[in-house]
């Protein structure tokens, strides 16, 4: 065994919190070490421990809850449909027989494992309670069955509404189609169906991409790739790589094919050194990235250190938004702000104005596009870094 080899940090930090799980046989739920303890004991910096916990919590080890800390996640969770469903049909049979009916709005996510999610959510609570509605939130794993099964488990419980994120393939799902030739009051969010009329919201993804390009470019980056490890090739994803070649080409910049990656997901940093994207980043194939989600921002930064390249000396990281904070100011990430809260706030509000006005199947169809701006971070620097 090569004696010089050394752990890096932010899996020294993985180890104690895994040994720690073990040793003290804390069970789920329980609360870990906070950022602040880490550093401390470790002797780090901010980001080594939040990239530690992000891998952690890539593995199921732990759960993060913005504002409140880390815990040991459940290791045979209950399916999330499942419970939510039963909690859903309790609590609404219990106040029709016990007192007034509470309006509910459904809320239909792929996931809420990332910022973007916690804080589109929190911005649909509060337009929902300002007006006296309570939301009922089912996840679809990004599979277009489960969203299908989700929409028809939320309106026989009574949802008035429904606010969608939608999984996104080539054949529709017919559950959102029936609901727009019925009436049925909705809302997607974040993309929408091409080719059929329905309310919508979402950041302008390709004005997104043209940024970054724009200011990675003044910074003197030429090999400038965009990373996705979306399994489906989304409107989302396609306006943004829009946006990217199109800020290339007008800059007179050729496309590089290579540069575009995609399709692809990184499952686990344990074996990070046998993924493709690691041996691209090694390599030195692109001076800097633009990831389409938060997390792989962060698994670009891991793999990077795993590399031996240093954030941004040696190549510079711009995703989409911010993985490492809740509190703006402290953002380390050089991200492009969608300005989720506002974007959950704003469906919900166009889902109750449809509620409220009776309008359904005849109104004008309300579609908003949301400008993103550029924040800038510690992980962009100049090529070549002076």
């Amino acid at each position: 065994m090569n004696s010089t080899v050394r752990t890096p940090l932010y899996q020294k930090i993985q180890d104690y919190i895994r040994d720690l799980i073990d040793s003290e046989g804390l069970k789920a739920g329980d609360r870990i070490p906070t950022e602040k303890d880490l550093m401390k004991r470790f002797n780090v910096s901010k980001i080594t421990v939040v990239n530690a916990m992000a891998g952690l919590a890539n593995d199921d080890i732990i759960t993060r809850v913005p504002g409140k800390g880390s815990f040991v996640s459940s290791r045979k969770p209950m399916p999330v449909q499942e419970a939510v469903r039963s909690t859903a049909a309790i609590s609404i049979g219990e106040r029709q027989e016990n007192g007034p009916r509470e309006r509910i709005i459904g809320l239909i996510m792929p996931s809420i494992d990332d910022y973007f999610a916690i804080r589109l959510i929190e911005g649909v609570q509060k337009a929902l309670g300002e007006k006296g509605y309570r939301s009922m939130i089912l996840l679809s794993g990004g599979d277009i069955a489960k969203e299908k099964e989700s929409i028809k488990t939320l309106k026989d419980i009574g949802a008035e509404g429904l606010l969608v994120f939608p999984v996104d393939e080539e054949n529709y799902n017919e559950e959102i189609l029936s609901m727009k030739f019925a009436g049925y009051p909705f809302v997607l969010i974040d993309r929408y169906l091409p080719g059929v009329e329905t309310h919508y919201i979402a950041a302008d993804g390709r004005l997104g991409t043209s940024l970054a390009v724009d200011y990675l470019w003044e910074l003197g980056h030429r090999e400038i790739a965009i990373c996705s490890d979306s399994p489906l090739q989304t409107v989302t994803v396609q306006e943004r790589i829009e946006g990217y070649m199109n800020a290339l080409k007008n800059k007179g910049a050729l496309i590089n094919p290579a540069h575009m990656i995609t399709g692809f997901q990184v499952n686990s940093l344990k074996d990070a050194e046998n993924h493709p994207l690691y041996r691209y980043i090694r390599n030195r194939m692109a001076t800097a990235y633009i990831t389409l989600n938060g997390r792989l921002g962060v698994q670009i930064y891991q793999m990077a250190r795993q590399a031996g390249l240093k954030v941004p000396d040696d190549l510079s990281i711009v995703s989409f938004d911010d993985p490492t904070s809740i509190v703006e100011e402290f953002s380390i990430f050089t991200h492009v702000k969608q300005f989720e809260h506002d974007m959950g706030f704003r469906a919900a509000r166009t889902l109750l104005d449809i509620i409220e006005g009776g309008t359904g199947r005849n109104s004008k169809y309300c579609k908003t596009l949301i400008k993103p701006e550029l924040v800038v971070g510690q992980t962009t620097g100049r090529y070549p870094s002076e």
